[in-house]
């Protein structure tokens, strides 16, 4: 990395005393963790709303549900009821509904269970940083 560096700034960093030295690498490292919570934060609040679309989908499932059966019982169990006795087109309709009921429910949860809650990339960052700076210290 020192050759990144112009002659002149190599020459400045040769006569800067160790303290100095210390100093500026306690402020760079209160920057970087600066920047990695923020990262962290940001990459937290962009899961989270991809949790949150998906249990929408789990609410919509089960609003659903909800007002299926409010809504079908009633006709269909009449309907179904010409056919059969009232008790057991109630029994089939709920049956019915019961079924796509959970698997809506089910779908949304496979969904809210694919997204990541960890921070993978403030991850990966924070361990390159701990590396960077264990190299800074053994010089």
């Amino acid at each position: 990395m020192d050759d990144l560096r112009s002659p002149r700034e190599l020459a400045d960093m040769e006569q800067r005393s160790v303290g100095e030295l210390f100093k500026e690498l306690a402020a760079d490292a209160g920057v970087l963790v600066r920047k990695e919570v923020e990262l962290a934060t940001t990459e937290v609040t962009g899961r989270a709303k991809v949790a949150a679309k998906d249990g929408a989908l789990v609410a919509a499932g089960a609003a659903c549900a909800y007002f299926a059966v409010l809504l079908l019982l009633g006709a269909l169990v009449v309907g179904v009821g010409r056919f059969m006795p009232l008790w057991a087109s109630a029994l089939l309709v709920g049956a019915v509904l019961a079924v796509l009921a959970a698997t809506l429910a089910v779908f949304g949860l496979q969904r809210l269970k694919r997204v990541e809650t960890k921070p993978r990339e403030t991850i990966r960052t924070l361990e390159e940083n701990h590396r960077w700076l264990r190299e800074q210290l053994s010089r």
